[in-house]
């Protein structure tokens, strides 16, 4: 490992000494705001998932590790798990169908480890105030965005698993308001439950959401162990076999703890307006583009390259094949651009298996091919530039600087009901819709977070 500016002290300190300073009332508006937002957009994209591929197996594994514990599982009203149990099912729906948010910079879903892991524990023990729920959401986010944006190079090990799971346990410290110590113990016992790599990415298996669910669950494994009197390791990040020595290839956490100072990570996250790998909403909205704009039709497509940054080729440059598995087609950019030719967008409903085998879907993706262009920036999803050849001749062009539902670009409020509401109706709860979002607009207030959310009738 190549390190930044040397520590002067230990991250592990400055982390978890930052959750427990944070207190709800002295959080910025603008950062107050985006957690009450991806509160909601995180609750309404794991209610969809209960639907995700393979999401009533993993309710069925759970099930045998345990009924009839404390803890909600969302989209299953009536449904109660150990709360171990609960945090590995809610991650798994959560990231199941890749709806959920993320950071850009630090390339990691923050949300869905965090708010799996503080679902489930805000229903064990005293009932938990709902400002010190969303303070904890801040605190999650700051710390495991912290150790993403640490990580200037590509990803070998799955960051919104193996980063989360110290988001997990700083934002159950601050919750819970656990002691320095006790904290700090739970920290270090995050490092020996981390787990996750790429490889589930490059082959698009369902073994990522796996990944984010297993650090909900081991994130609550950490916190007990810790409060059970159990001594952490001292040295989680930086230590010679630590998380930076182990599982990324340089550091630079030097300017990474600084920025803790300047705002909160809640503020840069973005939204995923379709539920595909966020490395594919670029391509989707520049053929959205130049469908409206320029004339482009499945019907005239003769080609179409997408020259985009090395990240999004390795990502999402992959071939459409027969026998997709949804997880492989929210990664397959050619998938992706075949669909929202053909279809005006990409939705929930384009991963069943009549529209993974479609003919039609097929013949389209092979005209279209993803190129990684020049940009040195590993971390980068933009700018990028769509180059479509149509039958008649025309060559059309269409550049990318900023992505749908990025800080740049955010949806409106009313785009970001839109995509609660069609997530609620994917899970057969639509009529739950108003009742969530109202319980969201008062969260703050509410004395017992839990009993707000569960009387909204999509979990508990």
């Amino acid at each position: 490992m190549t390190t930044g500016a040397k520590q002067t002290e230990n991250p592990a300190h400055v982390l978890i000494d930052h959750a427990l300073a944070l207190e709800w009332e002295t959080i910025p508006a603008d950062a107050q705001e985006r957690a009450r937002t991806f509160l909601h957009d995180s609750l309404a994209v794991g209610i969809a998932g209960r639907n995700a591929a393979h999401a009533d197996g993993v309710f069925a594994m759970a099930q045998g590790w345990g009924e009839g514990g404390a803890a909600s599982v969302l989209g299953r009203p009536g449904v109660r798990l150990p709360a171990a149990s609960a945090a590995f099912v809610n991650g798994f729906q959560i990231h199941g169908q890749e709806y959920d948010c993320v950071h850009e910079p630090a390339v990691l879903h923050p949300m869905a480890t965090a708010l799996a892991a503080l679902l489930a524990e805000a229903e064990r023990g005293d009932p938990v105030r709902a400002e010190d729920f969303l303070a904890a959401i801040v605190a999650a986010v700051d710390v495991s965005v912290t150790i993403g944006i640490a990580a200037p190079d590509a990803l070998t090990f799955f960051r919104p698993a193996t980063a989360g799971i110290f988001g997990c346990v700083a934002g159950i410290a601050r919750m819970r308001r656990m002691s320095r110590d006790e904290a700090l113990d739970a920290f270090g016992h995050a490092l020996a439950l981390t787990s996750g790599t790429m490889q589930a990415h490059v082959e698009g298996k369902p073994a990522l959401p796996v990944q984010v669910a297993n650090a909900a669950r081991n994130a609550l494994v950490a916190v007990d162990l810790a409060r059970a009197g159990m001594p952490g390791v001292a040295h989680p990040l930086d230590g010679p076999f630590g998380y930076f020595a182990l599982m990324e290839k340089r550091e630079a956490l030097a300017p990474a703890l600084a920025r803790l100072g300047q705002g909160h990570r809640i503020t840069e996250v973005s939204w995923k307006p379709f539920p595909t790998g966020r490395a594919g909403h670029g391509g989707i909205v520049a053929v959205q583009d130049l469908m409206a704009g320029q004339g482009l039709s499945a019907a005239n497509l003769k080609s179409l390259e997408y020259h985009a940054p090395p990240l999004i080729h390795r990502l999402v440059g992959r071939p459409a094949k027969a026998d997709m598995e949804p997880g492989y087609a929210r990664l397959c950019m050619q998938y992706l651009a075949a669909v929202t030719l053909l279809r005006g967008k990409v939705a929930l409903g384009d991963f069943q298996r009549a529209s993974l085998d479609d003919p039609e879907v097929h013949a389209l993706a092979g005209k279209i091919t993803v190129i990684a262009n020049d940009n040195p920036d590993m971390a980068a999803f933009a700018p990028a530039r769509a180059i479509a050849r149509t039958a008649d001749g025309r060559t059309l062009v269409q550049d990318v600087e900023a992505q749908f539902g990025s800080p740049q670009w955010p949806l409106s409020r009313e785009q970001h009901m839109e995509k609660a509401q069609g997530c609620l109706d994917f899970a057969g709860l639509g009529n739950f819709h108003a009742a969530l979002a109202d319980a969201i607009d008062t969260f703050a207030a509410a004395p017992d977070a839990m009993a707000t959310l569960r009387a909204t009738g999509v979990m508990g």
